[in-house]
C-alpha cells in the first residue's frame, strides 16, 4: 500500500504556546488512520496544517502529497487536490436546502445562471452514495444531527474527495447514527477513499481504523498498525494520557441523604408546535450524594426535561411541581431557578454555556456576579481572585485566567463551565453530556469533580448518551423514551441490555 500523505516535522507556535512540535504523520492510501491524543495534545491543529487553514510559511516542516511537496495556501487549495475535512461543527447554512449546500461555491452553473434538473440530478446521486433517502429540495435545518453530517460528508464527495478528514464526526451522533457513519466510511474505504477520523470514542476507534496515530502534547507518542491483530484500549488510553488508567471511573462512598430535588408529574409542550407534547407526566427524585443518570436515546425528550426545569428555558405549557427539600420551588425563570440552588451545564458549552471570546475570568463569574461587585460595581481584583481559585481547584491547563476560552481545548472549557456554575454554589447540579467530545484524561478529571461534588452533599442529576458512562458514574438510573421515564434501574441492577430492552419494550 503506497503512502499517499506524508508530514514531516510539523511545528506550529501561537503567541506564548507550541501546539505542535515536530509531528510526524504517514497514511497510506487506501486506509482508515485514526488519529487520538487528548484535547489540547494538536491533532485539529495538525488538520488544519493539512488543510491550508494554516497556510504554507505559518509553520515549520513538510507536507508530502500524493509523492510531491504541498504547500497549500489555504482550503481552497487543498480541496483542489482532493483534502476535504469535515469540522466538528457542521458547516452547512440551515435555510438553505440540501442541494443548495452541496454545491454552495461549487455550483453547476452556465453563465451565471444555475442548472437546477443538473444540480438536484447530481445531489440524488450522492445522497444515494450516504444513504440518505431525503429530496434534495429539503431544508437542512428540518434534518438531524446524524443525517447532517451525512449531508457533510456527501458534500466531500460533490468534490471529488481523495483523503477525506473527520473532527470528533460522532461526538454529537445517537448510537445507531454513529454505527451508520462508520459503516458508511467502511464503504468509502472499499471505493478507494482515504480517511483520517480524529475521535475519543476508542471503541470506533478500533473497529474502523486501519492504522492509529497518538499524539501527545504536540509530539508524536506512536503510531499502532491494527491490521495485524486487536489494540487494546488500555494500550492507546496508556499513550494518550502517559500512565495506565486501570479504574476509568473512579471510586466514590455511595452514601445518599435526604431528598433534596423532587419532580411530580412534569408536563412540556413543545415551543412552536401547540399540542404536542414534549415532556409526559415525569416524576423523579434526586438525593443528596447522590448521582442519578437519565439514559434514553436521542430526542428521547432528556435535554428538553432538564432545560424546561431550568428556568423554563424550554418549552410551553409547563406544568408540574418542582420541590426543593420537601417544599416547592418557583423555577419559571433562569435567576429563579438559581437563587432556588439549581444549576444546568449544557450540553452545547460553545453556543450555551460560555461567551468564547470572552476571558476564563469572565466566564467563570457570569452567573454570579453580585459576588464580585461592591455597591453594584463589579471588582477587576475580585473577579481575578475567584478565577484563580477555580483555575487551581479545577486543573484548567491555561497560562493565565486573562486567556480567552475559545484558545482552551475542550476539556479546559468543560471545566470553565462547571467552574461557572459551581461558584453559584448550587444544591442541585445538572449535568447535561458532561463529558462529550473531551478525552479520556480529561473525562476522568470530570468524573472526579463529580465525585467530589457529591461527597460534598450536592445532588447530581446527569445525562449522558454514553452507557458504561452512566453505570460507571450513577447510584441510580432512569430510563427515557418518547418524553416519559419507561423504568428506574438501581446501579447495581442496571446493564446497557436491560436499558435497551426498556427503551424498545414501549
Amino acid at each position: 500500500m503506497t503512502v499517499l500523505l506524508e508530514m514531516r516535522s510539523i511545528t506550529k507556535t501561537f503567541p506564548g504556546v507550541k501546539a505542535l512540535d515536530g509531528v510526524t504523520l504517514s497514511v497510506r492510501e487506501g486506509e482508515i488512520h485514526a488519529l487520538v491524543g487528548e484535547n489540547g495534545a494538536g491533532k485539529s491543529t495538525l488538520m488544519k496544517v493539512l488543510s491550508g487553514v494554516y497556510p504554507a510559511g505559518s509553520y515549520e516542516g513538510e507536507i508530502h502529497y500524493d509523492g510531491a511537496l504541498a504547500q497549500f495556501r489555504d482550503i481552497t487549495d487543498s480541496e483542489k487536490r482532493g483534502i476535504i475535512i469535515i469540522h466538528q461543527e457542521l458547516a452547512l447554512v440551515p435555510l438553505l436546502s440540501i442541494a443548495e449546500n452541496l454545491f454552495l461555491g461549487n455550483e453547476r452553473a452556465t453563465g451565471g445562471v444555475i442548472h437546477w434538473p443538473e444540480t438536484f440530478a447530481q445531489t440524488e446521486a450522492l445522497l444515494r452514495k450516504v444513504g440518505l433517502k431525503e429530496p434534495p429540495g429539503t431544508q437542512v435545518d428540518s434534518l438531524g444531527v446524524g443525517k447532517q453530517q451525512l449531508v457533510e460528508i456527501a458534500k466531500a464527495l460533490s468534490k471529488d474527495v481523495r483523503l477525506l478528514i473527520l473532527d470528533e464526526p460522532t461526538a454529537a451522533l445517537s448510537e445507531s447514527d454513529s454505527q451508520a457513519l462508520l459503516d458508511l466510511l467502511l464503504e468509502l474505504k472499499s471505493q478507494g477513499v482515504t480517511s483520517i477520523i480524529i475521535s475519543h470514542k476508542l471503541n470506533e476507534v478500533r473497529r474502523v481504523a486501519d492504522t492509529v496515530t497518538v499524539i501527545r502534547d504536540g509530539a508524536t507518542v506512536s503510531t499502532l498498525d491494527a491490521r495485524g491483530g486487536e489494540i487494546s484500549e488500555d494500550r492507546i488510553v496508556r499513550d494518550m494520557v502517559g500512565r495506565d488508567m486501570a479504574h476509568r471511573y473512579p471510586d466514590r462512598p455511595r452514601r445518599a441523604g435526604e431528598v433534596v430535588l423532587e419532580l411530580r408529574d412534569w408536563s412540556v409542550f413543545h415551543p412552536e408546535h401547540a399540542g404536542r407534547q414534549v415532556i409526559r407526566n415525569v416524576s423523579l427524585t434526586v438525593r443528596a450524594g447522590e448521582v442519578v443518570g437519565i439514559a434514553g436515546l436521542m430526542g428521547s425528550g432528556r435535554t428538553e426535561l432538564a432545560m424546561s426545569l431550568f428556568g423554563q428555558s424550554y418549552g410551553r405549557d409547563i406544568t408540574g411541581t418542582a420541590l426543593l427539600h420537601g417544599r416547592p420551588v418557583d423555577v419559571s425563570t433562569v435567576s429563579r431557578a438559581i437563587e432556588a440552588g439549581l444549576a444546568y451545564v449544557t450540553e452545547d458549552r460553545k453556543s450555551l454555556g460560555l461567551i468564547l471570546d470572552e476571558t476564563i475570568q469572565r466566564n467563570i463569574t457570569l452567573s454570579n456576579l453580585p459576588a464580585v461587585a461592591t455597591r453594584g460595581v463589579i471588582t477587576e481584583a475580585q473577579e481575578t481572585t475567584v478565577a484563580e481559585r477555580f483555575r487551581r481547584a479545577m486543573n484548567i491547563r491555561t497560562p493565565s485566567v486573562f486567556q480567552k476560552v475559545m484558545n482552551l481545548s475542550g476539556g479546559n472549557q468543560q471545566k470553565v463551565v462547571l467552574s461557572k456554575w459551581l461558584f453559584t454554589e448550587p444544591e442541585v447540579l445538572i449535568l447535561d453530556e458532561p463529558t462529550r467530545g473531551i478525552d479520556v484524561g480529561a473525562k476522568f478529571e470530570i468524573y472526579g469533580i463529580i465525585n467530589e461534588l457529591s461527597a460534598a452533599g450536592k445532588a447530581v442529576l446527569m445525562i449522558s448518551s454514553e452507557m458504561p458512562e452512566l453505570l460507571g458514574m450513577c447510584d441510580r438510573i432512569y430510563v427515557m423514551n418518547e418524553g416519559a421515564f419507561v423504568g428506574e434501574l438501581a446501579a447495581s441492577d442496571a446493564s446497557q441490555e436491560r436499558i435497551m430492552s426498556l427503551i424498545v419494550s414501549q
